[in-house]
């Protein structure tokens, strides 16, 4: 049987970092070049035929709409090539759920997109980043990780991008986890076990890529926050905001207030948490606020979801309140 080919688009991060020293706890993000990288890899004899191209070698801290278009038009086109199986990208892990959240909510599932990344850079004590990616080759490269939308492959744990997102700033044990769903499947170089049936299978894309992301802020609710924080935040420009509130989304009634006034104005309000996990249902109030619950997505990710959605012409509450429930 002839090996699958994989095309792996690189974007740094700390999986291609270097600190100099295997003790050393600072690093820098995005120093090993796809070509090196690759090099290292097909010495451990993977049953897969691996091609790479540099998107960008940076921290995903910096990741934006640019490095975002330049990564979909290349998944595009690999999706339209018969030649190729899947594709893998190696990420930061600081915005990695960001850029699977987007890819998936504008790619359709009908090849393997699986993200990567690592916790310590490439040259530490105990570095997960070669495991995590040979883990995501063998994801990518199985035909049933096809119709599941984007992937994310870290620690051994396959999470959907709906559900990923980080809950440690450091170690590589449970780094990631997923919500409400948790893992998936799990993975290691040698087995991958999925836990239920690709979800997907026959869709499309569900929103066209945007050419522009409109200015939608993340407001981070505080005790004694006062109403002026919102004037802040929320220029001339500002299309949407999305509270990440305290609790099930709430928020000091001034600030509730300041932002009922600025929804009657066209100003699409979304409700969020700051917990790391549980959801934001709608409350009896949210109809005459004109407000908006974000369900099961932190508020990192109904910012996405908030501005793929007013990209694509979006402006109906009812229908953002739907795409919610729905993500």
């Amino acid at each position: 049987m002839k090996a699958p080919h994989l095309l792996v688009l690189a974007t740094g991060g700390t999986i291609a970092g270097i600190a100099g020293s295997p003790t050393r706890h600072d690093y820098r993000p995005g120093q090993i070049g796809i070509e090196d990288w690759l090099e290292q890899v097909r010495g451990f004899g993977l049953a897969a035929e691996l091609s790479g191209k540099q998107i960008a070698n940076i921290g995903s801290e910096d990741m934006g709409v640019p490095i975002w278009a330049a990564l979909h038009g290349e998944i595009e086109k690999a999706m339209a090539d018969p030649a190729i199986d899947g594709i893998v990208i190696t990420h930061g892990t600081d915005t990695a759920e960001e850029t699977a959240f987007l890819l998936d909510l504008t790619l359709p599932p009908k090849k393997p997109v699986v993200l990567v990344g690592a916790m310590r850079p490439a040259d530490a004590v105990g570095s997960d980043g070669m495991r995590n990616f040979v883990n995501a080759v063998r994801v990518a490269s199985d035909p049933d990780a096809a119709g599941r939308g984007v992937l994310l492959v870290m620690g051994d744990r396959i999470l959907a991008a709906r559900d990923a997102r980080k809950v440690r700033t450091r170690g590589t044990d449970d780094a990631f986890r997923g919500f409400p769903r948790g893992s998936v499947g799990i993975v290691t170089p040698a087995a991958l076990e999925w836990f239920g049936n690709p979800w997907r299978e026959g869709e499309g894309a569900r929103y066209a890529f945007p050419d522009a992301l409109p200015d939608v802020p993340i407001l981070y609710v505080g005790a004694g926050m006062p109403a002026t924080s919102v004037a802040r935040i929320c220029g001339s420009d500002t299309k949407g905001v999305v509270i990440a509130g305290a609790g099930e989304g709430n928020m000091p009634e001034a600030v509730r207030q300041t932002l009922k006034e600025r929804a009657g104005s066209g100003l699409v309000v979304v409700r969020a948490s700051r917990v790391d996990e549980g959801l934001v249902d709608r409350e009896p109030e949210d109809a005459s606020n004109q407000f908006v619950a974000a369900r099961a997505l932190n508020p990192q990710k109904a910012r996405i979801l908030l501005q793929v959605l007013i990209a694509n012409g979006e402006s109906d509450l009812d229908h953002i309140q739907a795409a919610f429930d729905n993500p």
